[in-house]
């Protein structure tokens, strides 16, 4: 096989072809994003070195279940269990989730957006064997929004004073992109 691909999608199934070989499960260290294998019930059965930095914390192999994550919470900033979270969803389902993000609190308290791909594994016969799941940090995209939105409405409010303060937040933004740069 060759290096593992740049998008999202091509990883999946570049590991979905290493897991369905049966190849040496060392090989999915070499995927730069964290990704990580459960059983059929969800329980966590390998993750990649990745997954580490990423949930700032060392997931536990037959014990964790469902995700790597410390903490989750919906964009809204809502909890969300990891029984519901959407790598569960694409256990409970048998299907690829796809198109939703979520936010994930470290130990420490920081937090990450990521934007997940949970993939079933399934057997010859169709039946579920485990999952996939490879995580994409989406953090700098998101303040990057949020510094342009700030930027925006400052360039069309009246009040000079509201604009003064937008331009700082967009600043905040900026400078914490910077930071994880």
């Amino acid at each position: 096989m060759q290096a593992f691909g740049t998008s999202a999608e091509d990883m999946v199934h570049q590991a979905l072809a290493v897991l369905a070989q049966d190849s040496e499960l060392a090989r999915l260290d070499e995927i730069p994003s964290p990704l990580y294998v459960t059983d059929a019930q969800g329980v966590v059965t390998f993750y990649n070195r990745a997954c580490i930095g990423f949930s700032g914390r060392t997931p536990e192999a037959g014990r964790d279940r469902w995700c790597v994550t410390w903490k989750l919470y919906t964009d809204a900033g809502e909890a969300l269990a990891h029984e519901e979270c959407p790598m569960a969803v694409a256990i409970q389902e048998k299907r690829p989730v796809r198109g939703v993000t979520a936010v994930a609190e470290r130990p420490d308290g920081s937090r990450v957006n990521f934007r997940p791909y949970p993939t079933p594994l399934l057997d010859e016969s169709g039946e579920l064997i485990g999952a996939v799941n490879l995580l994409v940090d989406i953090t700098s995209s998101r303040l990057r929004d949020k510094m342009e939105q700030c930027l925006r409405l400052a360039a069309t409010v009246g009040d000079p004073e509201v604009g003064r303060a937008l331009k700082g937040l967009a600043q905040e933004y900026e400078q914490k992109m910077l930071a994880l740069a």
